[in-house]
């Protein structure tokens, strides 16, 4: 049983990192989206009518897609001060009662969101601006998605913690 745990674990964590490290592409589409809505308002006085929609959507996507990473590497913020008052095993106990408050509080945000998410989908939200793209309906989806991605990954990481196979954990700062 422990191996599966294991495996799971470590399996996870491969699918974090890979979809935190492809995320960075997002941020660099965004950049390329922002940049060419400055040529184009300032250079040729035509602004676009989709760059910030694009860009908040690409920017929103990789921040939601990414926390399966940031939890795999341990770099949520964190008060660090905390750590150095206690000792290594009193913080290692917080660890495991922030990884359990964590995955509660997530386990509920996205029971909560699933609904609403389903309803955005099914009847194709739109956004109403000049663009009127379907982003309140993908981001509504994709919320419930990173969620998920959250919950799995803390999961792994409390394995980790049970079979005390963590990596180097210095904290969010």
């Amino acid at each position: 049983m422990n191996r599966l745990l294991a495996s799971y674990a470590n399996g996870m964590d491969r699918v974090s990192v890979f979809i935190g490290q492809s995320c960075s592409v997002l941020f660099f589409a965004c950049i390329a989206v922002s940049a060419i809505e400055v040529v184009m308002r300032y250079g040729f006085d035509r602004p676009t009518v989709w760059s910030t929609e694009l860009a908040m959507t690409l920017c929103a996507s990789a921040w939601v897609l990414a926390v399966g990473y940031v939890t795999e590497r341990n770099r949520h913020i964190s008060i660090t001060m905390v750590e150095t008052l206690v000792s290594p095993t009193v913080w290692r106990v917080f660890r495991l009662i922030q990884m359990l408050i964590a995955s509660g509080a997530i386990l509920i945000l996205s029971l909560a969101l699933w609904e609403p998410a389903v309803k955005a989908v099914t009847r194709m939200e739109h956004s109403g601006t000049a663009l009127n793209s379907i982003q309140p309906a993908y981001l509504k989806a994709l919320i419930v998605a990173g969620c998920a991605l959250y919950l799995l990954q803390l999961l792994a990481n409390i394995i980790r913690w049970f079979q005390r196979t963590e990596g180097e954990l210095d904290g969010g700062h």
